[in-house]
């Protein structure tokens, strides 16, 4: 059935919470494990049903947010999701303190009790309230970042249409870029800081309440890390300033020196190579065709899934009016469907796209055999495993899609990966330091911002961009409102990609082995765990970081760039 096709009615949250509670009293009543278990299922259906009435209004509500029937289908979900985490915790409850909680961890894994553990410690009825006025600020914050509206060359244009304005040759064209997009961010600055700040203290607010000392601690819980803490994070990140940086800082002088300036600034960073960046050929359609052969000849399983993708029309790729910017990969229970979402503009990230969320979507078409929702998605830095390594594993299809730009769009695409970690470091150091000091001003936060870039991104200079040189930049990343904390899953996973680009130079038919073996494992272990399936190094133990990065910097060295 295609998606177009996919039946959407709204679900009655009353009912269902009526429902649970018949259920679960029949649950604590249960006399054996095979009763218990029934009445547990029973409740996974209507869980996944619930789930998928929630992706589709997700996913029409993200296509068109000025369809007015599925912006109050999305404000529905909103304003009543707290009252499903109500009913999710009860079950969590339950289970925990079942006389059959052994048998269950014999027939689901350990994993599924410890989410139920940490699940447990993200809510009671007292955060309701705050719950629903997090969801209503995410949505003004997405709404607000999906108005931006610029006249450009004489045309209107939204955030994604400006992005291959970043990308020309013309310098003074993206020097311009850089201000029409940031001095829209400028006149908007007292909206985007009045979100977060009242984003903050309702997140500081519901931590106090649940009893911990700040939002942190109930963030990870949110995220269900179960097997590492702020401080593996923070030793972590220490790594990268170590090993990470001074390679990324010699990058950035080979870009320089490539493009011929004297002077990198911030807005020839994406700009990688005299005469323009490689773009893939082609229309949407053309590149849907280049990546349908691509994945048919990597592999069956994932010819298998790709054409599954294709006749279902479960990608909706085109950047378009009221679209929201960006792109994700979301998964539809009830019709086993992973749908990809995004908008191509003609650059290189239109290929990112095709493989990236593609690796999100093929994991869990892999795993949709699990029968627990929560299981089919690992937790979000393993997520990201998947996604990124498939961008590797893509390389020698890589010709479809650039021609004789392939070498060039290879090295742009290993590089600005290796370069993207200090990035998404400075993103988590950021969120630890305002939720550390949830009182803080706006103006203190943005000075705060200042600081750990000229940590972790020394050569970054705004050329006087005052919006972005008194601290403004993150502002515009989305993850710092709508996900907390969710942003150096992005950098981990990256480390973990980075290994498999050195398996698939090594022997690709073990190395895909090891990956689809992840893939089928879905999310039935944490971090951790999955990274061991997988014949991985743990990137918070000392010396694998430099280990990782001592192959990907050598393997770049010895690319000469400039004759690219």
């Amino acid at each position: 059935m295609k998606f177009k096709d996919f039946k959407y009615e709204r679900p009655d949250i009353d009912s269902i919470k009526e429902y649970s509670v018949d259920l679960f009293e029949k649950l604590k009543k249960a006399k054996s494990f095979e009763e218990f278990d029934d009445y547990y299922r029973n409740f996974i259906k209507k869980e996944k049903n619930l789930l998928t009435m929630e992706s589709i209004a997700s996913i029409r509500y993200t296509i068109d947010t000025e369809d007015e029937f599925y912006n109050s289908e999305k404000d529905y979900f909103d304003e009543n999701s707290p009252k499903i985490q109500q009913i999710e915790n009860e079950l969590q409850k339950i289970i925990l303190n079942s006389n059959f909680k052994e048998e269950f961890k014999e027939k689901y894994g350990e994993h599924v009790l410890n989410l139920a553990e940490v699940g447990l410690k993200t809510f009671n009825e007292d955060i309701i309230e705050e719950l629903k006025e997090e969801n209503k600020l995410n949505s003004k914050y997405v709404k607000l970042l999906g108005s931006v509206k610029v006249n450009f060359e004489g045309q209107e244009r939204n955030l994604s249409q400006m992005r291959p304005f970043m990308l020309v040759p013309d310098r003074s064209k993206r020097k311009e870029a850089m201000k029409t997009i940031f001095g829209w961010f400028d006149e908007h600055q007292n909206e985007f800081d009045d979100i977060y700040d009242q984003l903050v203290k309702v997140r500081d607010k519901m931590a106090k309440k649940l009893g911990y000392d700040n939002f942190i601690e109930l963030a990870y819980y949110r995220l269900s890390r179960t097997d590492y803490n702020a401080e593996d994070v923070a030793n972590y990140r220490k790594q990268v300033e170590e090993f990470v940086v001074p390679v990324a800082s010699e990058l950035r002088k080979r870009q320089k020196e490539r493009i011929n300036l004297d002077k990198l600034y911030y807005y020839d960073e994406d700009y990688s190579f005299e005469g323009g960046n490689p773009k893939p050929e082609g229309s949407t359609e053309e590149k849907v065709n280049k990546a349908q052969k691509m994945y048919k000849e990597l592999s069956k399983e994932t010819e298998e899934f790709f054409n599954f993708m294709v006749e279902n029309e479960l990608m909706d790729l085109d950047s378009k009016k009221g679209k929201t910017p960006g792109g994700y990969c979301t998964f539809i229970f009830d019709y086993d469907s992973p749908f990809i979402f995004s908008n191509f503009n003609g650059t290189s990230g239109d290929v990112d796209v095709l493989t990236h969320e593609a690796g999100h979507a093929f994991q869990s078409y892999q795993s949709r055999h699990i029968e627990l929702p929560e299981l089919l998605f690992p937790t979000l830095e393993s997520a990201e495993i998947h996604s990124m390594s498939m961008e590797f594993i893509t390389y020698p299809w890589w010709d479809l899609f650039y021609g004789e730009q392939t070498e060039k769009a290879k090295f742009m695409h290993l590089s600005e990966a290796l370069l993207f970690i200090p990035y998404g470091v400075s993103v988590d150091e950021f969120q630890h330091w305002v939720y550390e000091n949830p009182e803080a001003t706006p103006e203190s936060r943005r000075k705060k911002w200042s600081e750990i870039e000229k940590k972790y991104l020394p050569e970054r200079d705004y050329d006087g961009v005052d919006y972005l040189v008194n601290g403004g930049f993150w502002q515009k990343q989305s993850h710092i409102y709508e996900s907390p904390f969710y942003y150096i899953d992005y950098t981990l996973a990256q480390i973990c990609a980075f290994q498999f680009f050195k398996k698939f130079n090594e022997d690709r038919k073990i190395a895909w082995e090891d990956y689809l073996r992840l893939c089928k494992a879905g999310g039935s272990k944490p971090f951790t765990g999955l990274i061991n399936i997988a014949n991985l190094k743990n990137p918070f133990k000392d010396g694998s970081l430099k280990e990782t990065i001592d192959f990907v910097e050598s393997y770049l060295n010895k690319i000469n760039d400039k004759t690219l």
